[in-house]
């Protein structure tokens, strides 16, 4: 599991840094979006992802730093000529919203669109790699987390041992690896539960919108390897500023994080 941020900047951009977005490797080749603030096809551009590979885009809500660069993203895969159904996921606006762009830009697309509304669908089954499980944030419209689980945790062979007991390195620790026993060319049985080591736990990323309220999390922090979430203000600067934005500080996500013992937050 590997991610990178494609923008982090709030509301608009900054010459630094771009509106959200978050790239998520999921497999050799595949990877998913999580929003897609405008301008985020152009930060794809800069990274060794690609369109034609990408499985799916989970949107966390509606508001347009999140979301603006989903109808240009679109018609981009399609001007290269996917044809793979795209998953898309997010509330039920953001279905109205792409729609809408391409009922009034005319914009034809060759693949289709899987939509899943996320108000529907608390656990998603749709990606081979990971399991999917949203939790309702507080913001000004309906906002959602995505906690992203692997599936199957890759089993890792103890090369010392086998190199010690004689094995030869070739297609047969490859079965092993795979959990099959094998038999060498000098008729020695050798077991693959002796050579695969323990595996690890399968690794937990939570990526959330909006929200001023961290607490909401606390169910899906326990087990979670990495939050991403937003921290817009200062606490002095959201002192100011007041409720109404819906936003959090560093120093509340930060607290939370210290609350639930998660050992990474960005």
């Amino acid at each position: 599991m590997e991610f990178q941020f494609l923008g982090t900047s709030a509301g608009t951009p900054t010459r630094a840094r771009n509106v959200t977005g978050l790239a998520l490797r999921t497999g050799a080749r595949s990877w998913v979006l999580v929003d897609c603030g405008e301008g985020t096809q152009h930060r794809i551009l800069r990274t060794g992802y690609s369109l034609m590979s990408l499985t799916a885009v989970f949107i966390t809500h509606i508001h347009g730093d999140h979301c603006y660069g989903l109808p240009g993203l679109l018609a981009s895969a399609g001007l290269l000529n996917r044809t793979a159904p795209l998953l898309v996921v997010g509330p039920p606006s953001v279905r109205r919203f792409v729609n809408a762009v391409r009922e009034t830009t005319e914009l034809a697309l060759p693949y289709a669109i899987d939509f899943i509304d996320v108000e529907e669908a608390m656990d998603i089954d749709a990606l081979p790699e990971l399991a999917v499980r949203t939790t309702e944030l507080s913001h000004r419209v309906p906002t959602f987390a995505y906690s992203f689980t692997e599936k199957q945790v890759e089993r890792r062979l103890d090369i010392d041992k086998l190199r010690r007991d004689g094995i030869p390195s070739g297609p047969g620790w490859g079965q092993l690896q795979a959990g099959q026993d094998i038999v060498l060319p000098d008729g020695k049985p050798v077991c693959s539960a002796d050579y695969v080591q323990q595996p690890r736990k399968p690794r937990k990323l939570i990526v959330a919108g909006d929200n001023d309220t961290p607490s909401l999390l606390a169910d899906a922090a326990a087990g979670a390897d990495v939050l991403v979430h937003e921290a817009t203000y200062t606490e002095a600067i959201l002192d100011k500023v007041g409720p109404a934005p819906m936003h959090s500080s560093a120093k509340r996500v930060a607290d939370f994080a210290r609350e639930v013992q998660l050992q990474t937050w960005c």
